[in-house]
């Protein structure tokens, strides 16, 4: 049961708050690590069981195509381009009048419950409901929408942006802008929603604070061991194996305090050296389950990546509604699979990831920086790398367009890298996160069961 594309949709920022202005946007420290890495795609899955082809074809996706015109013109960058002209030493974000957004309307039989669930399913399932980024050398679509109708059953949106431009926290703004003027003309309160202050996007580059020679380290790096500094153009998405399935796993609030109490006690580290956050538990923990479930090799060079946010850690502050990344990649390497294989493995993980948050805490942008160059040059080929995707604070289970909080949301693109996981704040709204990944099937039933053991 193929997805069929029913037709695509070229959706104009609105005029009807004024006409839209040019704008030239240039790409800052944050953005450049990101600007031809794999982009970011994201799936939220709504049930409508009432939804006939006749009132999604003319009461709802009306409403989406009008409300995401309106929105786009708030975020009219999203409706730019990502431009790298040759004598430019840096990328930068085009916005022209006639600029717009690619909307591909789908439609699939595929069954709802099961492409929405938890349970080990099919990775290769979510990448018909993304569609691709119209990439090139030296331009890039910045943004693309998908809408997949499930006849009786609901509806998918897939979300795909380029990261060189936007991080999980802006595209979330963006969603939850979408949304929020979706359901402010579902219950017809005004004709023009406009955005409130939390939601509304701010361009100014000057806010990003950093030295100048560091954009240019960063861009060297890319030439010298990428071989591609002049690109936009992200890597093609791997073939995924026929094997290769997607789960997703609960961390319930008992789980964390467990956990906490756990690192707690087994770690011989003062208790303020620890940074017990959920984001530091979750990841040690199911990292060290993935590295159990993946060990053919003791001796496998293994490592961790964080994307940490800069935008409150430099001075003066970024705001919090700033268009444009404010994270950075942080490299955790030199590891090796024994390490953190044993039964002390996740004691020794939250200890490497709390030097690290703590590191984060107390130094400037250029030594991470640096750090990061110099942790590149050291990656082992056949290296295991964990990184996590989202964020329970991005709230996407709060995104309501009218119908409901999502029944499911999931980071698509973490099929491409084992050890990358999608975290996020639980579907029910209870206390705690949820986790996606995606392993080879007799990997993912031995994570599962130390997943639920180890709890």
């Amino acid at each position: 049961m193929a997805t069929e594309v029913i037709k695509i949709i070229q959706v104009i920022p609105s005029t009807a708050l004024g006409s839209l202005n040019p704008l030239n946007l240039t790409l800052t420290l944050f953005d450049l690590p990101w600007k031809n890495l794999p982009t970011n795609q994201r799936v939220i899955f709504y049930r409508l069981p009432e939804s006939s082809a006749e009132s999604f074809y003319s009461l709802i996706l009306p409403k989406l195509e009008r409300s995401l015109s309106i929105a786009l013109h708030h975020y009219s960058p999203l409706a730019g381009h990502l431009t790298w002209d040759a004598q430019d030493p840096k990328p930068c974000i085009l916005v022209r009048q006639g600029d717009s957004v690619t909307l591909t309307l789908a439609e699939t039989e595929v069954d709802f419950s099961r492409v929405s669930g938890d349970g080990p399913r099919p990775a290769a399932e979510l990448r018909s409901f993304v569609p691709s980024l119209k990439a090139s050398d030296d331009s890039a679509s910045v943004l693309s929408l998908q809408i997949t109708f499930f006849p009786n059953q609901g509806l998918c949106i897939g979300i795909t942006s380029h990261h060189g431009v936007v991080d999980g926290k802006v595209s979330a703004m963006f969603i939850k802008s979408w949304a929020y003027i979706c359901r402010l003309q579902e219950h017809k309160t005004m004709d023009v929603p406009i955005l409130p202050v939390e939601l509304t996007p701010r361009f100014d580059r000057t806010v990003i604070n950093v030295p100048t020679k560091l954009e240019e380290e960063i861009m060297g790096m890319s030439s010298k061991y990428r071989n591609n500094m002049r690109t936009l153009k992200p890597p093609p998405a791997t073939e995924i194996e026929a094997d290769t399935v997607r789960a997703t796993v609960e961390l319930t609030r008992e789980n964390k305090e467990k956990l906490k109490e756990r690192a707690k006690n087994e770690s011989t580290r003062p208790l303020e050296q620890l940074r017990l956050s959920t984001y530091v538990i979750a990841f040690a923990y199911a990292w060290t389950c993935v590295v159990k479930a993946c060990e053919d090799d003791e001796n496998r060079p293994v490592g961790l990546l964080i994307a940490a946010d800069f935008g409150y850690r430099l001075s003066p502050q970024v705001p919090d509604t700033y268009f444009g990344n404010c994270v950075f990649p942080i490299g955790l390497f030199g590891y090796e699979a024994r390490e953190f294989s044993e039964d002390d493995g996740f004691v020794k993980v939250v200890e490497i990831l709390s030097d690290a948050v703590n590191g984060l805490d107390t130094g400037e942008i250029e030594s991470h920086c640096m750090n990061y160059l110099d942790g590149v040059k050291k990656i082992k080929p056949g290296a295991l790398i964990g990184a996590i995707a989202g964020s329970p604070r991005l709230g996407i289970y709060g995104v309501d367009f009218g119908w409901g909080r999502p029944a499911k949301t999931d980071v698509v693109n973490i099929d491409r890298t084992k050890g990358f996981f999608s975290l996020s704040e639980r579907k029910d709204g209870r206390d705690g996160v949820e986790m996606g990944l995606c392993l080879n099937k007799s990997e993912m039933n031995i994570f599962l069961s130390l997943f639920k053991n180890g709890l």
